[in-house]
């Protein structure tokens, strides 16, 4: 219709009614394309909802709330257990203890010379009341007999003991050599016919230092030995040699043990005099086979934790027998080969 035509109501309608009958003849031409088109989307959907859910190719197991033990690469170190503490061993508590000891100087004279200690003449004895207290040991050999270093260390003396710096008198020990080892620990080898070494060299343990003899106030050919600690000049610095020599060995090829007693007061001192009456038993139920008589150390030379020790004692059963102002006490010890047992005596 142009712009100031008549509008024709009736000519409007059949053309509506025209344009209507055409629109609904494509859309029914339509309807089965759109009808297959709908089936096809609900037929994919429908099978991918039905798929399985997988990741990675692996299924995930259910949950569990135990589980296998885990295998460590070979590699991994494993890991370490607490071993229970050793409850060190008491003597205040016991009758004895038995240790390794601390025997780590050599003896300074090797077989087939005689290694063995005097045994009437031990450290702090007195031989009876008939000499001053022993500050050393004796070895009893013939001159020229080969003197050996104890342990490693430095020659701080070596030489005729003609001014008194060792001890208090002057040629008390005759030809003296005296080493320092680590730890401020002194050996002095007495009484000598031949020194071999000079001061301010350096020996090693086993080196030849010097030969057995007689000289200064000696009594018969033997090497007077000392252990000195802290101070190699002060004549009361000593120690038992036998708490600090390795074990001298029997004709079996058994090495020694070590008796080392502690008697103490109440308040766990050392006293200054007690006796003792000591005899080995190899069977319990037979008579000893041996004894030994002793007395504690002189008081000037108590340095240590001990005041009597015996050593060279074959394995077996001991019994001591100690008297303290008028009082016995007696107690059965064991020794085994090698090592050192350990003795408190508490008396009153």
């Amino acid at each position: 219709m142009k712009c100031g035509e008549e509008f024709d109501n009736s000519s409007y309608a059949i053309r509506y009614t025209r344009l209507s009958q055409i629109a609904y003849h494509r859309t029914m031409k339509r309807i089965p394309i759109l009808l297959l088109l709908f089936f096809l989307v609900s037929c994919v959907r429908g099978e991918v909802a039905q798929a399985p859910v997988v990741a990675n190719t692996k299924l995930i197991p259910p949950t569990s709330t135990s589980f296998p033990p885990t295998s460590l690469p070979s590699d991994t170190p494993p890991v370490p257990t607490i071993a229970p503490t050793e409850i060190p061993c008491d003597p205040f508590s016991v009758d004895f203890c038995i240790n390794e000891g601390y025997f780590i100087l050599q003896r300074p004279i090797h077989p087939p010379a005689n290694d063995l200690v005097e045994a009437g003449y031990r450290y702090g004895s007195t031989a009876n009341g008939k000499l001053e207290p022993h500050h050393g040991v004796e070895f009893p050999n013939p001159s020229e007999t080969p003197v050996y270093a104890a342990a490693d260390g430095i020659v701080i003396f070596a030489g005729s003991d003609h001014e008194a710096i060792f001890s208090p008198w002057k040629n008390f020990y005759g030809n003296l050599v005296v080493i320092e080892h680590d730890g401020a620990l002194f050996t002095l080898y007495a009484h000598l016919s031949k020194i071999n070494i000079s001061a301010d060299q350096k020996v090693l343990v086993g080196d030849q230092i010097g030969e057995v003899g007689r000289t200064g106030v000696a009594i018969g050919s033997h090497l007077h030995f000392e252990v000195r600690r802290g101070n190699g000049e002060d004549y009361f610095a000593t120690q038992s040699p036998e708490l600090w020599l390795s074990p001298a060995k029997d004709v079996n090829g058994n090495p020694f043990g070590t008796l080392m007693i502690s008697v103490v007061d109440e308040n766990r001192v050392l006293v200054k005099h007690a006796e003792a009456t000591i005899n080995f038993y190899p069977d319990r139920s037979q008579p000893p086979s041996n004894s030994y008589f002793m007395t504690t150390y002189s008081p000037d030379i108590m340095n240590g934790e001990e005041n009597m020790v015996l050593g060279e004692l074959p394995a077996g059963h001991y019994r001591i027998a100690l008297k303290r102002n008028n009082q016995l006490y007696e107690r059965w010890v064991d020794v085994e080969w090698g090592m050192l047992t350990k003795v408190v005596i508490v008396v009153k």
